[in-house]
């Protein structure tokens, strides 16, 4: 996750529509939430680029990557 100060920048540094004035403890609630809301699918994107690479490397390894990892790789074609 992200530490109160890297929250705090990002928060400051951010351009909103109104003036908000958060407690630090809600924003990195809020902050976590959209991190762990994220987290899947940077992984499937990871995941999906790593495969490629694989693919274009060595066919064979792909295919092992393929068996094992099943479905994850699968959903992404």
């Amino acid at each position: 996750m992200l530490s109160k100060k890297q929250i705090t920048e990002a928060f400051m540094n951010t351009v909103l529509e109104e003036n908000y004035n958060f407690l630090e403890d809600d924003l990195v609630k809020l902050a976590n939430a959209f991190v762990k809301a994220a987290t899947p699918g940077i992984a499937q994107q990871e995941l999906q680029a790593c495969f490629e690479v694989t693919v274009a490397l060595n066919p064979n390894v792909a295919n092992k990557l393929l068996e094992v990892r099943g479905n994850a790789i699968k959903d992404m074609k």
